[in-house]
């Protein structure tokens, strides 16, 4: 059954091969502040116009006006959300003497308010059925492992987890699913800025097909769960 999917995050990395992925045989809402390489993406064979569809919005998500387009395409195209990937995150590692509180603002922005936000502004056409997955970090998960120079981006990814443990509370009786799937380390470009000349073993295409699977349907199983997806830490 083709669903309606809304992505952020979606130019580059894990974001960009979930849209390749499911952009193919469902509705793909990409959100993303550089939308270039998804026009590119939907002009290319691998779209099929005819089974799925690919809108790409460009837009900041931490500003709550630039949120009301993506309320505007939902309202005139779809009426109904099935799945919301909140992917889009912001890391910074310097030394936390070094770390400002603008530099956690920032990170905060978009690691946990702005999810909060998409998420709020999203609800009215969040169904019985509809999931809303939400991407973390192992290192946001209490008793892991931690590496300096992280201490606003891993707890981020902290409150991220919570947050989504309190809505999968507070709307259990609704028949939405909140879930979030903490990864370790995938070889994207903002591992190799955050720890340069490190390579993972998982690649950004393979967790993408993991990621895509769960949120189609690991929502049958699970609810206000926190899933581990890591073989190795960073």
């Amino acid at each position: 059954m083709q669903k309606n999917i809304i992505i952020t995050g979606a130019s580059r990395g894990i974001g960009f091969e979930l849209v390749k992925i499911l952009s193919i045989t469902h509705n793909v809402l990409a959100i993303s502040r550089n939308v270039k390489p998804l026009e590119k993406l939907a002009s290319s064979p691998e779209i099929y116009k005819d089974r799925g569809t690919l809108k790409t919005l460009s837009l900041d998500i931490t500003k709550s006006h630039y949120l009301k387009k993506a309320v505007a395409y939902v309202e005139n195209h779809w009426r109904q959300v099935d799945i919301i990937i909140h992917n889009a995150g912001k890391l910074i590692n310097k030394p936390f003497s070094e770390t400002t509180t603008k530099d956690f603002f920032e990170v905060y922005q978009v690691n946990v308010f702005a999810v909060a936000e998409l998420t709020r502004i999203m609800l009215p056409f969040l169904k019985k059925g509809s999931h809303v997955l939400t991407i973390s970090s192992m290192g946001g998960i209490q008793g892991s492992s931690k590496f300096a120079g992280l201490s606003a981006y891993s707890s981020s990814k902290g409150a991220v987890i919570t947050l989504t443990e309190l809505l999968a509370e507070e709307y259990k009786d609704t028949g939405i699913s909140f879930n979030v799937l903490a990864l370790g380390a995938v070889q994207t470009e903002m591992l190799e800025e955050a720890f340069p000349g490190y390579k993972a073993q998982t690649t950004a295409n393979s967790m993408a097909a993991y990621i895509a699977d769960f949120a189609l349907f690991g929502n049958k199983y699970f609810n206000g769960k926190i899933l581990p997806v890591a073989n190795s830490t960073p």
